[in-house]
């Protein structure tokens, strides 16, 4: 048993040692193999000292490379999320064009119809005009008769404007003087 511990904690240290007084062979081979085994404890302290470096150097690099692949996942994830708002603001734009596009055909449309709209209420205004005008003149008698009734506008004027201008005078102040005389009345 004793025998079997030796040779677990100093067979090889020994037979090393014992193999370099014989190579060696010292004036004192006691102190030489004396110092030889602390130098040999001291080398084997220093292995095992550099195997644990080297293998806390081994996890901090597979550490970095793990941090370097997540790094460049999160450059990746922000470059898409980057690409994907850059297209929705892309497409946002797009539609406020469309409906900014859409707007100005519905402003044009509206102005279309406002027009015509204006143009009927002036062709009906117009008719109207020429309705009065026409029921003015198609009623017997003579002007001088048809201003002396009461509320009938005074048509001597308006004969006297036209004589004097050449041209008839515009409908629309007819009526007016039509209403102003009526109103005085």
């Amino acid at each position: 048993m004793e025998s079997q511990y030796l040779k677990q904690c100093l067979g090889d240290c020994l037979k090393k040692g014992l193999a370099e007084v014989v190579e060696h062979r010292p004036a004192d081979p006691i102190e030489y193999l004396a110092h030889w085994i602390y130098r040999y404890r001291r080398n084997l302290d220093e292995e095992k000292k550099r195997m644990l470096e080297s293998a806390e150097l081994e996890q901090e690099r597979e550490a970095a490379l793990a941090e370097l692949e997540i790094l460049r996942q999160r450059e990746e994830e922000e470059r898409m999320i980057q690409q994907k708002l850059e297209e929705q603001r892309q497409a946002e734009l797009e539609q406020q064009e469309r409906e900014k596009a859409e707007l100005e055909q519905e402003r044009e449309k509206l102005e279309l119809q406002s027009e015509e709209h204006n143009m009927q209420l002036q062709q009906e205004d117009q008719k109207e005009n020429e309705k009065t005008v026409s029921e003015l003149t198609d009623r017997p008698g003579t002007p001088a008769e048809l201003t002396d009734r009461p509320g009938t506008p005074d048509l001597t004027k308006a004969e006297e404007e036209l004589d004097q201008s050449g041209q008839p005078e515009s409908q629309t102040d007819l009526t007016a003087e039509a209403e102003e005389s009526s109103e005085l009345t």
